[in-house]
């Protein structure tokens, strides 16, 4: 089974803040239409058996796509699509809201960012949604990476952040996206080091020699059954994605450097995170 465990859907205008779409082109190289469709995700989502579709809000950038509209989409493609709740740790009724996306809604997951949101993660304002999280077993994906929003503060974006949540919450199942882009390396030793985190490998691919290099410290690490393939859709799709990732060692052929075993690489492919991430059997 292929997961895409990172896909984005939105509406522009609506969903979207004026800031976002004016610095979005900052994001990778090459022009993003903002104005994508559900439509367009479907499609993209061919290449894969199935898919987590995020819902997000950010009270501080203006970015509001509701858990609502996210639900309803992925109710029209049960078979194919997973959704993921989105709550702002500012406001005062995330819990509630949480518990109502999983109880009305029937989401399956969380994504957080505090980059985005303007919090630290061991903020005493987000720890009851950690703890409903916990208690309602669902998954948290976290952005703890860079972005290339000028208001968002770098410094709530630290992998290493995720090191206290994980421990006061063990039974909490946390994928850090992208791998902790730029900080991949304290990623790395922190999926190895905290049985509950993981990391997907989403939108890194841009970058190849870093993709190379971040594959590489994954293997050397013995953590590669700690990673999750995901797109970043829109940013891009998940057939590019797998193209990429296929052509990881593309610089070292011809050279005694070292090489991603292609067993690692279809592995990385066809791990059934929702088995992962829902504790499914």
């Amino acid at each position: 089974m292929i997961v895409d465990c990172h896909t984005h859907v939105w509406e522009y205008p609506g969903h979207l803040s004026e800031q976002f779409v004016k610095e979005i082109p900052r994001a990778k190289s090459g022009e993003l239409n903002v104005n994508i469709k559900l439509k367009d995700h479907f499609v993209a989502m061919e290449p894969v058996d199935k898919a987590i579709v995020f819902a997000f809000k950010s009270t501080a950038l203006g970015i509001n796509v509701p858990n609502d509209y996210v639900a309803e989409y992925v109710q029209s493609h049960p078979e194919k699509l997973i959704g993921f709740a989105s709550v702002d740790p500012n406001d005062l009724n995330a819990v509630e809201e949480l518990e109502r996306a999983v109880s009305d809604l029937e989401l399956k997951g969380l994504k957080l960012g505090p980059i985005y949101q303007n919090f630290h993660i061991n903020d005493p304002k987000a720890q009851p949604i950690y703890e409903k999280a916990q208690k309602l077993g669902l998954p948290i994906i976290i952005h703890q990476s860079t972005t290339f929003l000028t208001n968002a503060p770098l410094k709530y974006a630290l992998p290493i952040q995720v090191e206290d949540m994980a421990l006061k919450y063990p039974d909490l199942v946390i994928v850090i996206a992208h791998l902790g882009h730029p900080w991949e390396e304290d990623t790395i030793v922190l999926i190895r080091k905290q049985p509950n985190v993981y990391a997907d490998i989403s939108a890194i691919y841009y970058r190849p020699w870093r993709f190379y290099n971040d594959m590489i410290y994954c293997q050397e690490y013995g953590v590669t059954h700690k990673l999750l393939f995901g797109s970043d859709y829109p940013f891009t799709t998940p057939g590019e994605s797998l193209k990429e990732l296929y052509k990881v060692n593309q610089f070292v052929e011809g050279t005694n450097l070292p090489r991603i075993s292609d067993e690692t690489i279809t592995e990385i492919i066809e791990r059934d995170a929702l088995k992962l991430l829902m504790r499914e059997t």
